[in-house]
């Protein structure tokens, strides 16, 4: 079962950064668990506690920089997660 972007979202809620900024990196999140990719390269499907415990290795910083070192990570292990990082939000 693909996770939502709302579950995502909530588990996010722990980092810094906007709501715009969380709602886009919950979208992408969402939509790489869609895809399959992390499930084949990782052997289970992405969950949002999964993302958290990811992203709590990051340094420190806002949700999309956390969220992005992580992609960088998959691509550097796996490639092809470049496309799952994020590039801009807008404000609310």
């Amino acid at each position: 079962m693909t996770r939502s972007v709302d579950a995502f979202a909530d588990a996010l809620a722990v980092f810094p950064g906007s709501e715009a900024e969380r709602d886009a990196v919950a979208r992408i999140a969402a939509d790489l668990a869609a895809s399959g990719r992390y499930e084949r390269d990782a052997g289970h499907e992405l969950a949002p506690a999964e993302v958290v415990e990811h992203l709590r290795d990051a340094p420190e910083g806002r949700v999309a920089s956390r969220w992005n070192w992580w992609i960088g990570s998959l691509d550097l292990a796996y490639g092809g997660y470049g496309e799952f990082a994020v590039r801009r939000w807008r404000e609310r």
